[in-house]
């Protein structure tokens, strides 16, 4: 009896986890053109087993020898897909800084406040949110500081004046916990090429992270966001402060309160 409960739960447990692995490398690679890619060999796959079925041996034969070939082929096509995503998958953790609601709203004022400041002033800036992905990496790469977040700490910081403006700041939690980081730069073909290293460097990571990044131009004194690779215009602080808060879960739990 127990053998037998075994060989019917044991085909599901596979497909089920076949499946959820599949979902996920489609959910990760969505937005890139490692997409298509992976849509036309679904499609291949349900040919080869079409041909298996029907036994058409033409066809199989060389459908296998195409899958043989095409390995080789896509590793060296997708390289910076694949090694973006190994890191990804390495930088992930089970366990985020949890702040109090009135915690995530202080830092959100004190971000907005300084972003303006600095656009009103036409000096750039970088801010890195860290939400579930650590950015350790990207922290290792520029000067610890851990300081307590305040609108007048980052206004410093990007002063051009100051020894550590270049690059861009992490923050983790309610700290400024580094200065001067290095991000990677986006290589996406759909943004402009004119768009400065800043811009680049915005996008980049976040194409690798699920970062939000507060971007202040230094030539538009415009404000945007950078998330899941791309960019969201900011016209004014309420907006700024509302769409973070959005990202960072705020408003969610708002809802939830009025609709009880």
């Amino acid at each position: 009896m127990t053998f037998f409960i075994w060989d019917i739960l044991k085909p599901a447990i596979e497909i089920t986890i076949l499946w959820a692995a599949f979902y996920r490398v489609l959910v990760f690679f969505a937005g890139t053109r490692a997409f298509q890619v992976l849509k036309g060999i679904t499609y291949l796959l349900a040919a080869f087993l079409l041909s298996q079925i029907l036994g058409l041996d033409t066809l199989n034969w060389l459908l296998t020898k195409f899958f043989a070939i095409s390995i080789i082929a896509l590793l060296i096509i997708f390289q910076q897909e694949l090694r973006q995503g190994l890191a990804r998958l390495g930088q992930q953790h089970l366990f985020s800084i949890s702040l109090a609601e009135s915690e995530i709203v202080a830092v959100i004022d004190e971000i907005t406040s300084a972003a303006f400041k600095l656009s009103r002033r036409k000096i750039g800036g970088l801010i890195a949110i860290e939400k579930e992905t650590k950015l350790q990496t990207y922290i290792e790469s520029g000067i610890p500081i851990d300081a307590k977040i305040s609108s007048e700490i980052i206004q410093t910081i990007f002063n051009p004046q100051a020894p550590i403006h270049d690059g861009g700041i992490v923050i983790r939690g309610d700290r400024i916990v580094a200065t001067s980081c290095l991000f990677p730069l986006s290589d996406n073909p759909n943004f402009s090429k004119i768009i400065g290293t800043r811009h680049r460097a915005a996008l980049g990571i976040t194409e690798q992270t699920d970062a939000i990044v507060i971007l202040i131009s230094e030539e538009t004194s415009d404000i945007s966001i950078a998330a899941d690779g791309r960019f969201i215009p900011i016209v004014n602080e309420e907006r700024l402060s509302n769409i973070l808060k959005g990202m960072l879960g705020i408003e969610k739990k708002n809802d939830k309160t009025q609709n009880q």
